[in-house]
């Protein structure tokens, strides 16, 4: 199982590695961007959104929170967030974005595995 939401590592080390994906579409627009947008909003605020955020990864988010916050509050607000791909994987859709921040930085992010509405699957660097 892959417990990301790594945002502070992710910011570090640059990208993390993604396992092979099942097959990659790209329809017109995504389906997550607002769960995604709220993710990085709010823990760059000092807190992880609950109601979007499965256990595994409200858990990482919450042992994070601190480095995790500090580093997205560092890039600056949330300009845009823009549709790049999505992939249909074995554990569910994933959503690639291009995030742009106030800071100038753009950083690639994924979101997926929805279940029961919330997501086990953010990070940086996708």
């Amino acid at each position: 199982m892959r417990l990301t939401l790594t945002l502070a590592a992710a910011l570090a080390a640059g990208t993390l590695a993604l396992p092979a994906a099942a097959q990659t579409t790209a329809p017109a627009e995504g389906q997550y961007e607002a769960a995604l947008r709220r993710m990085i909003v709010e823990t760059a605020a000092g807190s992880c959104p609950a109601d979007v955020m499965a256990g595994p990864l409200l858990a990482a988010c919450q042992q994070q929170l601190p480095q995790m916050s500090a580093g997205l509050a560092s890039l600056g607000a949330v300009e845009s967030v823009t549709f790049v791909r999505a992939e249909d994987r074995d554990d569910g859709r994933l959503e690639i974005y291009e995030v742009r921040f106030a800071g100038g930085q753009t950083l690639n992010w994924g979101i997926g595995g929805m279940k029961d509405g919330k997501f086990d699957v953010a990070f940086a660097g996708g």
